[in-house]
């Protein structure tokens, strides 16, 4: 048995963003299992179906990308903020940056001209109400306007008394909030002493989407997928950008195959970047093998 007998193919036309669903997410079907697997597969392709055939006042994935649009370029919202309200969702934020900013980080045309708009949104967030104690404070009262997407579930896998309805009340809550704000007329109706009223003014009118599903199950899971892939390709035809190219993550590659080879030579290497860089590889030679408290003795020098 020769040693390609054992490999999967995954072709070269297969970026990053879609090889979950290929050779690549051998490593999930073993963990999650075969059924579960296809069902993930199933989901996708329900929202393919959806996307490619579904009018379009009524398709989601064109409706989430033409949205993403307006926050991005209109409204001047260049950040999009994920908040799945459920613990397993945790890394799907991340997810969506490498789908999203691997696609659509671009800065010329198909044509090879300038883009004349901001494209890619910056991606990030939280899941469910850690975020309501970390960031959502700079949501709501914050300088900078948000674009956010919340994700939610109607029916939970783990039933504990209400705490369910109670994170979901949190979910409707912070749309509420974020989309009606509070004025000083209804703060000062509250009693609030005249000096504090600015500090609980909320202005409100911050773009939310509400994504509310049934189940999280593998099928909802990939249906979420591919909503999100298709939104970020109608939004990359818009700009007349290539989503399936990656040229900024080639460069530093191919920066860090000369790097690796100076930081393992045992010899001293004629470095040739600019000044920064080669006192940065100089540094990281002279301490990566001194024990910890010699590095110590050297950081406070």
């Amino acid at each position: 048995m020769t040693m390609h007998s054992n490999l999967f193919p995954m072709w070269d036309w297969v970026g990053g963003r879609y090889s979950m669903d290929s050779a690549i997410g051998l490593s999930t079907m073993i963990a999650i299992g075969d059924a579960h697997f296809r069902e993930l597969l199933r989901g996708m392709r329900a929202m393919d179906e959806h996307f490619r055939s579904a009018p379009l006042a009524s398709n989601m994935p064109a409706l989430l990308g033409l949205l993403s649009i307006w926050n991005n370029n209109f409204l001047g919202a260049t950040t999009l903020a994920v908040l799945p309200y459920d613990q397993y969702m945790k890394r799907f934020p991340a997810y969506l940056q490498q789908l999203t900013m691997e696609s659509n980080g671009k800065h010329v045309t198909l044509q090879g001209l300038p883009v004349t708009e901001s494209t890619s949104p910056i991606v990030w967030g939280e899941q469910g109400t850690n975020g309501q104690h970390s960031f959502y404070q700079l949501l709501h009262q914050g300088t900078r306007l948000v674009a956010c997407d919340f994700i939610g579930f109607c029916q939970t896998l783990n039933p504990l008394g209400a705490q369910h309805d109670l994170l979901m009340a949190n979910l409707f809550a912070q749309t509420e909030a974020l989309a009606f704000g509070k004025t000083a007329a209804e703060v000062r109706a509250e009693g609030t002493a005249e000096a504090l009223i600015p500090h609980r003014v909320f202005e409100g009118n911050r773009p939310t989407n509400t994504v509310l599903a049934e189940r999280l199950t593998p099928f909802t899971l990939g249906a979420l997928v591919a909503l999100y892939e298709h939104s970020v390709f109608t939004q990359g035809i818009i700009w007349n950008i290539d989503s399936f190219d990656q040229w900024g993550v080639e460069l530093g590659k191919v920066l860090a195959q000369r790097t690796a080879a100076e930081l393992a030579s045992v010899r001293e290497p004629a470095l040739a970047h600019d000044s920064s860089t080669n006192a940065l590889i100089r540094r990281y030679r002279a301490l990566r093998h001194t024990t910890p408290s010699s590095m110590s003795a050297k950081s406070s020098a």
